[in-house]
């Protein structure tokens, strides 16, 4: 436990953690104000975006020596995840830590432990008197937990975005339980899909032909057959993660009045994630083929947002500048497709290269879990990471068109 001189930053992580961010209604006011006290510690300037009503993104500036070239940001959420409270060894916000110096909290690797390890590396940065040519901009911002859609998706439309004048961004990724650590380069594609069945309707005492039911049930099949063959190709070891497949779930079942009654329509609804090396065209004709077999009539229609990836190719800087650094540091690398989805999208869907990274490795991946843990020695080496890393990326060229 607390034995001997607490090191500062742990103090400062566990101070976070008690924040109650968490949703349906988490308090942004108490971050915006330990955000703001730590502007006036590092002595930058904090700027407040309202993006929506009631949801804030906090910009702390760090300005280059070169404020024409593109800048490079930190984004970290501040939100978090509900908990089940009975599942939970310790408070969720109590931000205990065990005698190994595990720190249980929500947030604890999602994401708390990465605005703070960006917080305390510019610190010590900024102790030493260190310049850097390019501007570093951290980006805190809300919701992202909730899709980010009165979060990033608005900020990055807004004009003070623009005027950021951003290079590269890191953002969030993943633990990883054995030594390396896990970068992510691009996501998987949200396909939100509701398939319409329409039937001829009729009394619940007959058979009547070309029901509702009967198509439901072929697409059904189709969609979560598809899913088992996935499902295989993943433990095949055909592929090796998450993002290199396509999920498949279930999610909702609407239609229908009353037990005698027959209805005209009933709808299902999937939640697929597609990676981006699936075609999505020939994505989409599988889909319209299941709903031919299906029955006459029956459509379908889906939210989606195409996905960019970010070049992990020597020939882009930013990768470059930021592999390098890692190698100087012995860390191994490990580049994934990430499972699900993270702000990062919003930067990549303008045009801008994105890294999802967390520096946190012999670590289980506890994200949205309960009993979220990170180990103290873990959190502190993230500190070092990001004080080499900042400065790598900071300090990157000139570009073709920057001044």
């Amino acid at each position: 436990g607390d034995t001997g001189t607490a090191d500062p930053a742990v103090s400062l992580f566990r101070e976070y953690l008690r924040l109650r961010t968490v949703h349906p209604e988490p308090d942004y006011g108490a971050a915006l104000r330990f955000l703001d006290r730590m502007a006036l510690e590092l002595k930058l300037p904090a700027k407040k975006v309202e993006v929506c009503p009631g949801r804030v993104v906090l910009i702390m500036t760090w300005l280059g020596s070169k404020p024409s070239l593109k800048s490079i940001v930190l984004n970290s959420h501040v939100d978090v995840v509900p908990v089940y409270q009975e599942h939970w060894k310790y408070d969720a916000f109590a931000a205990v830590k065990d005698d190994e110096g595990n720190i249980y909290g929500r947030g604890a690797q999602d994401m708390k432990c990465v605005t703070i390890q960006y917080i305390e590396a510019v610190r010590r940065l900024r102790a030493r008197g260190t310049t850097l040519p390019r501007t570093v901009h951290f980006l805190f911002v809300p919701d992202e937990e909730v899709g980010g859609h009165a979060g990033m998706e608005m900020f990055v439309k807004h004009p003070e975005f623009t005027k950021l004048n951003i290079g590269f961004a890191l953002d969030e990724g993943l633990a990883n339980p054995g030594e390396s650590y896990t970068v992510f380069y691009g996501e998987r594609n949200p396909w939100w899909i509701t398939v319409k069945c329409p039937g001829d309707p009729g009394h619940g005492s007959r058979f009547v032909e070309n029901t509702a039911a009967e198509k439901l049930r072929r697409v059904i099949n189709a969609f979560l057959d598809f899913r088992e063959s996935e499902r295989k190709r993943l433990n095949t070891g055909e592929c090796f993660t998450l993002g290199d497949v396509t999920t498949v779930n279930m999610t909702k079942v609407n239609g229908g009045v009353a037990y005698n009654v027959v209805p005209a329509h009933m709808d299902v609804s999937f939640d697929m994630r597609i990676p981006p090396t699936v075609d999505l065209q020939d994505f989409e004709e599988r889909i319209k083929r299941w709903c031919r077999e299906a029955g006459e009539d029956v459509t379908y229609q889906f939210k989606h947002m195409d996905q960019e990836v970010t070049s992990t190719a020597d020939s882009n800087p930013w990768w470059s500048a930021f592999s390098t650094a890692c190698r100087t540091m012995n860390m191994n690398l490990k580049t994934e497709i990430f499972p699900a989805a993270t702000d990062s999208r919003f930067f990549r869907a303008v045009g801008l290269p994105a890294i999802g990274f967390s520096p946190m490795n012999n670590t289980p991946i506890l994200l949205h879990d309960h009993n979220e843990f990170l180990n103290e020695r873990v959190f502190l080496r993230g500190i070092d990471v990001y004080e080499c890393l900042v400065p790598a990326l900071a300090s990157v060229a000139p570009g073709p068109g920057e001044a």
